[in-house]
């Protein structure tokens, strides 16, 4: 094969945007939003098997955890070259941006789909709880994604300055705002060190935090996944994801507009991916080890084969397979490889959202209806599409230059002797500096809430000790005799809920608007339940 070298001048791809591919990616996309619109319209009943007991399915635990630990390439390639100085990766880095860009946009649009009331999605910005490791998710996802949308505007702002100059289609509109679109470029390019950090930071503390979700149902989640490191793994897994992702979507676009593979960069990346591996299995094994006494392995066979499969498959394998040098030079067995971390990492979300996830009065098992399997493939295309389409009309995929081995080696050799090592310093500083702010930005609203919460504790111990709740009462006060300085609090006094204690986690929030709904019925259950301070 005549070797080649990658210039780090990304091009537009010639192939033509439609075609019997793009075309059943249309027709797949119809399909699904149409079951999209009318859970919109009508409910999450009328098209998904969701209920009381089984509140999220397939929607979150692929969609959502998948798509965002999927999309950790974006942030893995964007350290590997900015941060720590690999820049010969960088032909790597554009495509890596676009397909992390693409996954947190569909992740963001599929969660509106599952949330029930999906038009209060922007209440958390206005409405903060420090203390809420979901609003520190939702938060990070959100300007995570501002960020990727800085990120991707150089190649989109290029694009258009490339139609302006070749006359094509719209040259006309973008010859009105030319001088706008040159000094963008221009800031843009001056501020996106800043932001590539940012991304590295962000995608650092919400990957981690989706685990965390999940520690709030101890109850109810299977010993084989509920420990304490919980968002430690989802944080291992995710940068252990990142590059096989990458090599994924290079090998993926050389198949796809038959270009040449891209095998003096990824086999070089390839022999990094095994201490990923290495140190998430290492933790993973031992964690296991460590709680073993803790664990029934028999008591329900599925997971426990569920959970080894995700090992076996997910890790074991590609780390033997890494180990052999002929399969990081061949491009066949390096796409399987990587293909096998992806569905182990997929395993792994779909076995602690939903094969671990096991409500204790569950009536039925959850299985996703066909409204949400249409739905999840419509975003997979949805995908699929929009990287056809930004990779056509913007430059994102790098461009090749004829070269022989001794002359790939040179150019990369005085390549890399021209990065200025003190802008590599200055990245490296910032990314310690916004980090740094970060976490005491984090903390000063953690600590706001801490203090909240002792308030209410506070308020709510006072409450006790001036109207201690009898067992045997037979019904609160009415509504004239409550002092008229309580807010707020209900205490609440009763057999029913108690006896669920072990079952179901306490949680506390506000009662007033409850309040303001039922008239001071706590849920209809029957009396002695609350004396209310309103």
């Amino acid at each position: 094969m005549t070797p080649v070298l990658h210039n780090d001048r990304p091009h537009r791809v010639t192939k033509p945007l439609f075609t019997f591919g793009t075309l059943t990616l249309l027709i797949i996309m119809g399909i699904g939003f149409s079951f999209g619109i009318t859970r919109m319209l009508l409910g999450l009943g009328t098209v998904t098997n969701l209920d009381n007991y089984s509140p999220w399915g397939i929607w979150i635990s692929f969609d959502v955890a998948c798509g965002v630990a999927l999309a950790a390439g974006g942030f893995t390639t964007a350290a590997l070259v900015d941060i720590f100085g690999r820049r010969k990766y960088r032909p790597l880095l554009r495509p890596a941006i676009l397909t992390a860009f693409l996954g947190y946009l569909w992740v963001s649009i599929a969660l509106s789909f599952d949330l029930g009331r999906y038009w209060n999605i922007w209440r958390p910005i206005f409405n903060r709880q420090g203390n809420s490791v979901l609003f520190e998710v939702g938060m990070c996802v959100a300007f995570y994604l501002i960020v990727l949308g800085v990120e991707m505007s150089p190649s989109v702002l290029e694009g258009l300055k490339a139609r302006l100059d070749h006359g094509e289609w719209g040259a006309k509109v973008l010859l009105k705002v030319e001088k706008p679109l040159v000094g963008l470029y221009a800031v843009v390019r001056i501020i996106l060190p800043l932001f590539i950090v940012m991304g590295v930071v962000l995608s650092l503390m919400h990957q981690s935090s989706l685990g965390a979700l999940m520690l709030l149902a101890p109850t109810k989640l299977s010993t084989l996944w509920n420990t304490p490191i919980l968002p430690v793994f989802f944080l291992l897994s995710a940068i252990m994801v990142g590059f096989p992702m990458v090599i994924l979507e290079s090998i993926y676009a050389n198949i796809s507009f038959g270009r040449n593979p891209e095998m003096d960069l990824l086999t070089p990346l390839a022999k990094i991916i095994p201490w990923f591996l290495a140190a998430y299995g290492t933790v993973k094994i031992g964690d296991l080890i460590v709680r073993y006494s803790q664990l029934d392995f028999l008591s329900h066979p599925a997971a426990t084969t569920s959970l080894v499969i995700e090992i076996l498959l997910g890790v074991v394998a590609p780390f033997l397979l890494f180990l052999n040098t002929a399969v990081r030079r061949s491009m066949g067995w390096l796409f399987f490889t990587v293909s096998l971390i992806i569905c182990g990492v997929i395993m792994n979300r779909i076995n602690v959202f939903l094969v671990g996830y096991n409500p204790p009065y569950a009536t039925k098992a959850y299985f996703p209806s066909v409204g949400e399997i249409a739905m999840t493939m419509a975003i997979v295309s949805s995908i699929l599409f929009c990287y056809r389409f930004f990779v056509t009309f913007f430059p994102i995929l790098p461009g090749y230059v004829p070269a022989s081995e001794v002359e790939l080696a040179r150019i990369r050799e005085e390549r890399e002797r021209t990065v200025n090592p003190f802008w590599t310093w200055v990245i490296r500083g910032a990314a310690v500096a916004c980090l740094l702010s970060f976490v005491v930005l984090y903390s000063l609203v953690h600590i706001e809430a801490m203090q909240a919460s002792l308030t209410t504790v506070q308020g709510i111990e006072r409450v006790k000790v001036a109207l201690p709740v009898a067992a045997d009462a037979v019904e609160a006060p009415s509504y004239p005799q409550r002092p008229a300085a309580y807010k707020n609090f209900y205490l609440l006094d009763s057999q029913l809920l108690n006896s669920k204690s072990d079952d179901y986690e306490p949680v506390g929030f506000s009662h007033r608007i409850h309040d303001e709904l039922v008239g001071g019925n706590c849920g209809g259950l029957p009396p002695p339940l609350c004396y209310i301070r309103k």
